[in-house]
Parts: C-alpha cells; sequence; structure tokens
C-alpha cells in the first residue's frame, strides 16, 4: 500500500485533528507485521572471509499465533434473555445465531484477533445490506482505518475513515484508493464514499454524505492493552523482536561453527606448490571423502625437512551453554507474553486438569484483560445487530425493546477439564435440585436456551409415551385375566 498517498487522503479529511505521526505510525505497524511473518529481523554480521548462515526461526508468529487461538479457537458464547417472553427470546437467539453463522463470525474474529494483537488496535464495522437483506460483519484491521473519538469520552467515535488501496501504479494519477467516512451530525450518523486517485482527487463518488439513519456510527474500536486516554494501543510483536533477532543470530552463528568443525583447516609443511594447485590457481587436490592426494615435497626445502599435511581442530565446547542460551531467550519471549513454556515431558507429568489450569493461571489472567475490550465490543455488536435489522427491516423480529434484553457474552477457554467429575457432581445437583435439568443441558450439550426447552419438552413427551405404554400394557393384563 501507498502510505504517503493513504495520508494524504487522510489529512484530507481529518484538517489538522490527527496526530502528525500518522504516517510513521502507519509505518511502524507495517513493520511490526513483516516481523510477525518472520521478515525484517537481521543482525549485524562481522564475518568478511565466508558467508554468513542466516537461519531464521519465527516464534513471534508462534507465541501471537497461540493468543489468539487461546482467546477464540472455541468461539464465545452469546445468549440474549428476554424475561417473561420465550418466543422472543428463541427468535432473537435464532436470528443472531444465523447472523453470526453467514459472516463466517467464528473464523473471522481469530484472524482479527492477530490484527488485534500486532497491529495495536482493532476495528469492527456493521453494514446494512438491503440487497441480501442481511447485515454484514466486519473486523477492519488498524492499517485501514483511522478515528476521532469524542473530546469527553475517546470510548465513543465523532468520526471514522475507512481506506484502502484498489489499484497501485507509479503515478499517482492511476492509483486508486476507496475511502469511506462516517460521522455524527445533529444526532444521526452520515457516511460519504467515494474513490480516489493518488493526489486525493475524486474519480467516484459512491455516497454524497448519506443519511444512515442511524443514531450511532456503525463501528466500534479497541485498542490493545492500552491506557486510560490511550487512542493507540500497544502491539504484543514489539517486546518479541530483539530476542528474536538474538535467538536467530545465535542458531545460525551455531550452524557456522558446526560447519567449520567439520571443515578443519588444512595446513601443509614444504609441500611443492605444483602439486596442490594448476596454472590457473584452482586446486588440483579434491576435498571429497575417500580422496587420495599425490603431494611432491618442495624442491627448495632442505633434506631434513619433511613434507607434512596437517588438520586444525576445534576443541571447544559449548554445547551446554548455547542450549541454556537459546533457552533462556525463548523462556523470555514466552514470559513477555505470559505463555506457559510446556514440553511433551511436562504435559506427561501434568496428569490433572486442575494442574494444567494453575500452570495456565497467569496467562488466562492476561488473556482475560484483553476481553475487557472484546466482550463490551460484541455485546455491543449484538445491540447493534438488533436495531440495524429493525431501522432496515431485515429480519422479522420480535417487538422487544433494547433496554428489556439482557446480552451475555462469554468466552469459553480451551483448557481441559475433569469432565466425568463434574458431570456426575452436576448429575447430583440436578438430583437435589440445586441445578436445573435446563441448566445441565445447556452447560453440557453446549446450546442456547430454546434449544434446552426442546429438550426438555421431548424428554417429557417420551416420558408420557412410555407412561401411556405401560398403563395400555395394564389394562390389557386385566382384561386378559377377568376373561
Amino acid at each position: 500500500m501507498n502510505t504517503m498517498a493513504v495520508n494524504n487522503i487522510i489529512n484530507m479529511e481529518l484538517q489538522g485533528l490527527f496526530p502528525k505521526d500518522r504516517l510513521e505510525e502507519m509505518n511502524e505497524i507495517i513493520n511490526y507485521y513483516k516481523q510477525y511473518e518472520g521478515e525484517e529481523l537481521d543482525w549485524i554480521k562481522t564475518t568478511t572471509d565466508y558467508v554468513a548462515t542466516e537461519k531464521k526461526t519465527n516464534y513471534i508468529k508462534k507465541l501471537i499465533d497461540e493468543e489468539a487461538r487461546f482467546m477464540f479457537s472455541k468461539p464465545p458464547y452469546f445468549n440474549i434473555n428476554v424475561e417473561g417472553n420465550e418466543e422472543a427470546e428463541k427468535n432473537l437467539n435464532k436470528y443472531l445465531r444465523r447472523t453470526l453463522k453467514k459472516n463466517l463470525f467464528n473464523n473471522d474474529i481469530i484472524k482479527a484477533t492477530k490484527d488485534f494483537l500486532i497491529g495495536k488496535r482493532i476495528a469492527l464495522k456493521l453494514v446494512a445490506n438491503k440487497e441480501t437483506k442481511k447485515i454484514e460483519i466486519a473486523f477492519i484491521p488498524s492499517l485501514e482505518f483511522v478515528f476521532v473519538p469524542k473530546l469527553d469520552n475517546v470510548k465513543e467515535l465523532e468520526q471514522i475513515i475507512f481506506c484502502y488501496q484498489l489499484e497501485d501504479n507509479i503515478s499517482r494519477e492511476g492509483q486508486r484508493f476507496w475511502k469511506q467516512k462516517y460521522y455524527i451530525d445533529k444526532g444521526y450518523c452520515y457516511v460519504h464514499e467515494a474513490i480516489y486517485d493518488g493526489s486525493g482527487k475524486i474519480i467516484k463518488l459512491l455516497k454524497d454524505n448519506e443519511n444512515t439513519k442511524l443514531t450511532f456510527i456503525p463501528c466500534y474500536v479497541i485498542m490493545n492493552d492500552s491506557l486510560t486516554g490511550d487512542t493507540k494501543g500497544k502491539s504484543d510483536v514489539k517486546p518479541l523482536v530483539e530476542n528474536q533477532k538474538a535467538y536467530n543470530q545465535l542458531t545460525s552463528e551455531d550452524i557456522d561453527t558446526i560447519i567449520k568443525g567439520m571443515n578443519r583447516i588444512i595446513y601443509m609443511i614444504n609441500v611443492d606448490d605444483d602439486s596442490i594447485m594448476e596454472e590457473d590457481g584452482k586446486p588440483k587436490i579434491s576435498y571429497k571423502a575417500g580422496a587420495v592426494w599425490n603431494l611432491e615435497k618442495d624442491r627448495q626445502a632442505s633434506e631434513s625437512d619433511k613434507a607434512e599435511v596437517n588438520a586444525i581442530g576445534s576443541d571447544f565446547g559449548y554445547d551446554q551453554r548455547i542450549e541454556n542460551a537459546l533457552n533462556r531467550i525463548i523462556r523470555d519471549m514466552h514470559d513477555s507474553l505470559s505463555v506457559p513454556k510446556l514440553s511433551v515431558e511436562d504435559m506427561k507429568a501434568l496428569t490433572s486438569s486442575k494442574a494444567i489450569k494453575a500452570i495456565y493461571q497467569q496467562f488466562t489472567s492476561c488473556i482475560e484483560e484483553k476481553m475487557t475490550s472484546w466482550i463490551p465490543m460484541l455485546e455491543w455488536m449484538v445491540e447493534a445487530i438488533i436495531e440495524m435489522s429493525r431501522i432496515y427491516g431485515i429480519g422479522k423480529l420480535p417487538n422487544v425493546d433494547i433496554e428489556d434484553m439482557e446480552i451475555t457474552v462469554q468466552n469459553q477457554y480451551p483448557l481441559p477439564s475433569d469432565e466425568y467429575e463434574e458431570k456426575d457432581n452436576d448429575m447430583k445437583q440436578v438430583t437435589t435440585q440445586v441445578m436445573s435439568r435446563k441448566r445441565y443441558i445447556e452447560k453440557w450439550h453446549n446450546v442456547h436456551a430454546d434449544i434446552a426447552d426442546e429438550e426438555l419438552k421431548q424428554i417429557q413427551l417420551e416420558k408420557q409415551l412410555l407412561e401411556d405404554s405401560f398403563s395400555q400394557f395394564e389394562t390389557n393384563l386385566e382384561d386378559d385375566d377377568g376373561e
């Protein structure tokens, strides 16, 4: 992407409201993405007489991916509760599940989490597609949007601008950029959308300050590990970079050392040069395994001098030292993100899920901290989907006020559990009427309340059929005895 051209287009809109370091930050975030992919991780090489090995092991990507998988490899649990109106509750939950499924939400949220961890922040955008009659959900990475929060509340948006490149070209006139701007004016959200060239000239106007009929901007922005009032966030890549460079350098130099040890320096004393080198300087002798050298003594050497061929060996022992250094670097990278470092042997020793949960406690706490940003955004998403569906006439939703809905979003971590023991305890609670059968089905079948109700109705129906069949069987027996 041509960041300079994008910056020009954005600056035309923001008119000085955004900090001047926008372009520098875009380049910084681009570098974070490159480092995540294993690029831009070079180190200073001091060799002059051979080509140094460059072995790159990408632990940055591994750790960022592990964070994202831990957060959302098991999709979050959504539920809308409407007290005293089970039919409305059932329809709302069904509509929400269908909307999320059509948008491939479970797949996109993992990718968006990686963008969030790498690029400092993420934007969630909702679009009402009037042609397909559905609400579209999109996660936008930080390189493709800028936003202006309200002066008195940085959590709410005053305006947000989305921009990305459609066509690249050497000349600015041949470049094409799509830009979309949402802003609030007189209590309503307006949208302006157009295609520009690289100089910021409008090529095609798509939406000319169109009133969306919404009283809110259909976007939500969250920052990674931000402090109060922070509008940028932090990248989880940054604390890993220096350790990754050091790890790559050590492993590369280790390979070079092994090669040097295998290919020892050979020196010759009182050997005729003509038996070693051709006239053009190319070697006559071969270094292949099993090669035979026919060497002649230097004619200028005295009779008492002998022709010798020797090798300089390396007795330097460093295996334990380099292993300790590499392990220390990896441990530092894991500690930077609080990701537990467990080997296969460690996992074999852990026989209880409680022990695994204890080891993952610190990492879970760090993820819970990040989820304090994600949960409100996902709750807002559910509320906004319902509101936009009603305004644009998408879907047949029950007439229930938003204030009467209790929206629940819960994260589900992929940690093992003592399932049989926990199930047994829950079953005892059902028997003693401490836990309801409905709650048991919701928990262990991982279904919503409406499906649990249908299951209970089916159980009751089957129970009634069995009782009726048994009663009919007893009646038939009595009739037979009477005869």
